[in-house]
């Protein structure tokens, strides 16, 4: 009675899984405040409110907002794709719990055949009947219809033990699953947000300049890539790099480079916006290569490779944490999604920290 209880119970929480909601706490970083101009660093232009100096500390406190978000969305996407996973498995093993009850009452349904049988018979299976005559031929045909009997009766009692305890182990493995689940939930719900604390206060940051000032800012970015860009060339990192792209890298790249000009939006995996490793992993479904969803499991799963020898269709992961993935397409260049309020753009392949390459289809 307390497997049948149990069983029930696994079959529910199927059932609840549209009811589930996220729900969650996580701290976000404090605002920084931009500081006026001092006269030490006055801005050229009298009419400006801050000197480059000032918004340069802007660009870096938001920067460092944004790749804390794009860090958490790596964990919000990562806890989304077991969330998946534990739901499937949940729903596979309530269609085996259902199925293994539904065979459990066959079982019993013939064991009790059976027993009706012998009780319409005194007690006596048929076999056992035959095998108690006088007669030679029939006792000898009793005899073995008394085997098969115990035979049949003793693999009917093997198969229903061993569907109870079937039933029992895909009961405990729902419960287990269960716990992973709403483990998972509440990971999203955290990291969610996270998110949405350091997107809001990047942007808040952000507001608080004006249209001048916000150009500016735009520009000190670029310019702060193009440097660490030239820096990268410079180093002699890609003099010998002249891989050329496997059919399934060139299909990925084609693919990834065709978002160009769609926005970031982070969770997002297409078709109309995406985050950094939405795009790269889609770019490689595309190719028919599937890959880890979140640029850490990228990093952490994929085979990697010495720059020397990247070609298009690698994948470059950025940061200590491997919080950013571009796409590598020649000459010195990925095509990525940078972060919210930017779009999915090429950028030079040493604008940001690198961690390593990974190829997709070693």
């Amino acid at each position: 009675m307390n497997r049948r209880h149990c069983a029930t119970a696994a079959i529910t929480l199927v059932c609840a899984l549209a009811l589930l909601t996220s729900t969650g706490q996580a701290s976000a970083a404090p605002v920084p405040e931009p500081s006026p101009s001092s006269s030490s660093a006055a801005p050229a232009d009298p009419s400006q409110r801050y000197s480059n100096a000032d918004l340069e500390k802007v660009r870096e406190q938001i920067e460092t907002l944004y790749r804390q978000a794009g860090a958490a969305t790596d964990a919000y996407n990562l806890a989304e794709e077991q969330t998946k996973k534990q739901s499937g498995e949940i729903v596979k093993l309530a269609k085996a719990i259902v199925d293994g009850q539904a065979r459990i009452a066959a079982l019993k349904d013939r064991a009790g055949a059976q027993a009706r049988e012998q009780y319409r018979n005194g007690g006596l299976p048929p076999g056992a009947q035959l095998a108690l005559s006088n007669d030679p031929k029939l006792f000898l045909d009793g005899v073995n219809k008394v085997r098969q009997s115990q035979q049949a009766s003793k693999s009917l009692l093997t198969e229903l033990n061993q569907t109870q305890q079937d039933l029992e182990t895909y009961t405990q493995d729902a419960s287990a699953n269960w716990e992973k689940l709403e483990a998972n939930r509440v990971k999203q719900a955290k990291a969610k947000k996270k998110i949405n604390a350091q997107i809001k206060a990047a942007e808040k940051l952000e507001s608080r300049l004006e249209k001048k000032e916000r150009d500016r800012l735009r520009q000190l970015e670029q310019d702060a890539a193009n440097r660490a860009q030239t820096a990268w060339l410079s180093s002699g990192a890609v003099k010998d790099v002249s891989g050329e792209a496997s059919e399934a890298g060139a299909a990925a790249v084609a693919f990834a480079t065709a978002q160009i000009g769609k926005p970031y939006v982070w969770g997002a995996e297409g078709p109309g916006s995406y985050d950094c490793s939405g795009l790269t992993s889609r770019a490689w479904l595309a190719a028919k290569r599937p890959i880890p969803r979140t640029s850490q499991e990228q990093w952490r799963l994929l085979p990697r490779i010495d720059i020397q020898d990247m070609r298009p269709g690698d994948l470059i992961i950025y940061h200590a944490d491997a919080s950013h993935v571009g796409m590598y397409v020649g000459d010195g260049a990925i095509v990525h999604s940078p972060r919210p309020g930017r779009n999915v753009t090429l950028a030079g392949a040493g604008s940001m920290k690198i961690l390593g390459v990974v190829r997709p289809d070693k």
